[in-house]
């Protein structure tokens, strides 16, 4: 697979008969000067290349390699040699419809992607990308929403000679061998108080809060409105999504390029300018670089208009890897988890390979934009007086708040100082006990009484470290050293032989290593074992041994303890605060938050995995070089 890309100009007469031996030719036509120039481009292509799969958007900017350009218009011709191509539109009302009707056109059973343009004014894409998944959630897709340079008033899309102002078209790529990744980033962050969706028709907002979305942005944004760069944030599964205005109406209501319902919980969101500029291949892990020929991509209007000095630093990264083409869309196209995604603010990518490796270089004629200084200045204005409006509606609740803030500051307090003392005084007494058990055996031998005694205490012990540690944890120094995890682990064994026999159970350590040193902090490392040691020994079946198996694996120690218990039921809150799978054994429910916390905090890979069989526990240890 080889990718070309040119800038076509109407006046300029381009030579493209080195391609018309290729079989299977895939032409993008992103065009930010109209439709009239995008008919230009098509019919210049096809005129030459008449057997070539074209089509085409209108644009909010252009992506030529590293160069990124407005009010100009990029040709990209891909080259595939065991890919075949075929393209399709539809023009019917309803957007799942036109999604559900164009996917069954264009997909057989060896499709790796779809390429899929929608107008960027009318067509519902949300509802469309439904009607995609519903035919087949398989199959991967990208691409975007045409823009019109940020006029939201009328946009173009091709397929082939046919061009529509209302519809959608789409490219399937069909190959045994075709290598696609792809990966998207999103670098928006949230701001302000929670708004309440209060009136809407799938994408048609007529109010949030009390205001029409004309007079809520007007707000929150002053009157210079840049609802683009600010789009709404709502949360769904745990995810972040944003929505942009498309379109603002008359009666003060907007359009926005995705469904909202009634009652959703939104905020406002506000581009990270740090996150927007880190490099883009090192944060999108899911791309298959290596072997990458060549990357589509589609980038949302926002980011553009955001840092627009700035915004080539995104497209650079790639084509230095490979030729990089797209254009800057309304709404950018996703698939992942059997679910085609809408999403807007994003960077989205797709990384293309025939696994044949290829020394062709970027071929690009473009220079950079030239910055758009006055849409910059407007997006900062916009976002001062949004963090001044913010400010001032937390002030007002902040004041609501401070009596309640104070009280419970107070009982905090108190409630710290309590466990404080509780664990001071506790040390002295349990100390006192041990020490008396072990004059009295060396006085006396072993006795039956005592020794259950000292099983009882240790379990004390046990928990009285972990309040110990829960409590002066902030205060504690993060000294770590040197520690031999071998030794480390035998030296806790031999404390809890005594517990583990009076529970009848023993424990059995298996390891190959003569020493494990890892780097770590003493405290740390005795709560993450004494823990799981504990906890192994209260869930074990009577007569069954505990195990504990310790070997190296690449650059990690990894330690895993194995017993024979009730399968645990709910694994993904085994590590919540005081949850515990059982409540007629002893403890609070602290010890596994506890050693989740501190796995979080010095990067110790944690895996759990329980059945009917057994319970295994294991944590990864980095090795220590030095």
């Amino acid at each position: 697979m080889k990718t070309y890309t040119y800038t076509f100009s109407p006046t300029y007469s381009y030579d493209f008969t080195r391609f018309k031996d290729e079989k299977n030719i895939l032409v993008q036509i992103f065009c930010g000067q109209g439709k009239a120039i995008l008919q230009d481009a098509v019919n210049t292509i096809l005129l030459a290349l008449p057997h070539a799969i074209c089509i085409g958007t209108t644009t909010d900017g252009e992506i030529n390699n590293a160069s990124v350009s407005t009010y100009k218009t990029v040709i990209s011709l891909s080259i595939f040699e065991e890919t075949t191509l075929k393209t399709a539109f539809e023009t019917h009302q309803d957007a799942f419809l036109c999604g559900k009707n164009l996917a069954a056109k264009l997909i057989t059973p060896s499709t790796k992607l779809l390429i899929l343009y929608c107008d960027g004014t009318f067509t519902n894409a949300e509802e469309f990308l439904k009607g995609v998944t519903h035919y087949n959630a398989s199959v991967p897709i990208c691409g975007g929403m045409a823009g019109d340079n940020g006029e939201f008033v009328q946009t173009a899309i091709s397929s082939q000679k046919t061009f529509l102002e209302r519809g959608v078209v789409g490219v399937s790529l069909n190959s045994d061998i075709l290598d696609i990744s792809t990966d998207f980033k999103f670098d928006w962050k949230t701001i302000g108080l929670e708004h309440t969706i209060e009136k809407v028709e799938g994408n048609h907002i007529f109010q949030i809060d009390t205001l029409t979305p004309i007079q809520f942005y007007e707000k929150y944004l002053g009157t210079q409105v840049s609802p683009t760069e600010f789009p709404l944030i709502i949360e769904k599964n745990g995810l972040a999504r944003a929505r942009a205005v498309i379109r603002k109406n008359d009666d003060g209501s907007v359009h926005c390029s995705g469904n909202f319902n009634k009652g959703d919980k939104v905020k406002i969101g506000f581009g990270d300018a740090k996150a927007l500029l880190l490099d883009p291949t090192k944060a999108m892990q899911r791309l298959n670089l290596k072997d990458a020929q060549s990357f589509f991509i589609y980038s949302c209007m926002a980011r553009r208009r955001y840092i627009p000095d700035l915004i080539h630093l995104e497209n650079e990264p790639f084509s230095r890897i490979a030729p990089s083409v797209g254009f800057f869309t309304y709404s950018e196209f996703f698939h992942e988890n059997n679910h085609n995604e809408l999403l807007n603010q994003t960077l989205t990518v797709v990384a293309l390979s025939e696994r044949k490796s290829t020394t062709q270089p970027p071929s690009s004629d473009e220079h950079n934009t030239i910055p758009d200084e006055t849409s910059y200045a407007k997006t900062i204005r916009s976002l001062t007086t949004l963090v001044q409006q913010s400010n001032h509606d937390y002030e007002e609740q902040s004041k609501k708040l401070e009596e309640q803030i104070a009280y419970s500051k107070t009982l905090l307090t108190s409630h710290r100082q309590f466990l404080r003392y509780t664990v001071h005084e506790m040390n002295t007494p349990l100390s006192v006990i041990m020490s008396n058990i072990e004059l009295h055996e060396m006085a006396h031998g072993k006795s039956r009484y005592l020794e259950n005694i000292e099983v009882g205490l240790k379990s004390i012990f046990s928990l009285y470290d972990d309040l110990s540690y829960l409590v002066k944890k902030d205060h504690l120094p993060s000294l770590k050293r040197t520690i031999d995890l071998v030794d480390y682990l035998r030296s806790r064994i031999d404390f809890f032989t005594q517990v583990v026999h009076k529970a009848k159970s023993h424990f059995i350590f298996e390891s190959d290593l003569a020493h494990a040193p890892i780097f770590f902090n003493e405290t740390k490392l005795q709560r993450i074992i004494d823990n799981n040691l504990t906890n192994a020994i209260k869930y074990t079946y009577e007569n069954s041994p505990i195990y504990l198996f310790l070997h190296v694996k690449d650059t990690l120690y990894s330690f895993s303890i194995v017993s024979h218990s009730r399968k645990i039921q709910e694994p993904q809150k085994i590590f919540e605060e005081y949850y515990r799978e059982n409540s007629s054994r002893y403890g609070f429910g602290l010890g596994l938050t506890l050693v989740k916390t501190i796995c979080d905090e010095e990067g110790v890979g944690i895996e759990l995995s329980s059945d009917e069989e057994k319970t295994v526990f294991s944590y990864h240890f980095t090795k220590d070089n030095a």
